[in-house]
């Protein structure tokens, strides 16, 4: 790995680290580390800072949504079109281009059940192209980012056997 590759995992796993604690764990000198962190940024490497937010420890009221769309890819766009139309809505958290059964994997966020259905039927089903839709509601988040989600609370269930 490059020690461009090796920062960026740095900071993937922990945005809070900084060139200084990167350059500590990597054994190399801070300002290269930051000139690496400049230039990913600068270049379109490096994206975003996130922080990875258990909503479910919170008062937010929300729900996720997965959903799989099948696309006709349109004359000399192929599924671009299609995606940067999608991308636009404040809905979409993430959107990705996948091979097999459906062509596009669309994550929504949304405050309740109902909006979200309102928002593939009257939003998704509807752009040029989009030939069918299947909706699959996020029950449980165990695992996101490489981060796996503790459940703190007491299972009180008794066991049936």
């Amino acid at each position: 790995m490059s020690v461009k590759e090796d920062v960026l995992k740095y900071l993937e796993n922990d945005a809070h680290l900084n060139a200084k604690n990167i350059a500590h764990a990597l054994k190399i000198d801070e300002r290269a580390v930051q000139n690496v962190i400049d230039e990913a940024e600068k270049d379109g490497t490096l994206l975003a800072y996130k922080a990875i937010v258990n909503w479910d420890k919170t008062e937010r009221e929300f729900v996720s949504a997965i959903i799989e769309i099948k696309v006709l890819p349109m004359r000399e766009e192929g599924f671009d079109a299609v995606a940067r139309q999608i991308c636009m809505y404040p809905e979409v958290v993430s959107l990705y281009l996948m091979s097999g059964g459906f062509d596009l994997a669309v994550v929504v966020e949304s405050k309740t059940l109902r909006d979200v259905a309102f928002f593939v039927s009257d939003k998704l089903a509807v752009i040029d192209g989009v030939t069918s839709t299947a909706t699959h509601f996020v029950l449980n988040k165990y695992k996101d980012k490489n981060v796996i989600f503790k459940n703190t609370e007491e299972d009180n269930r008794e066991y049936v056997l």
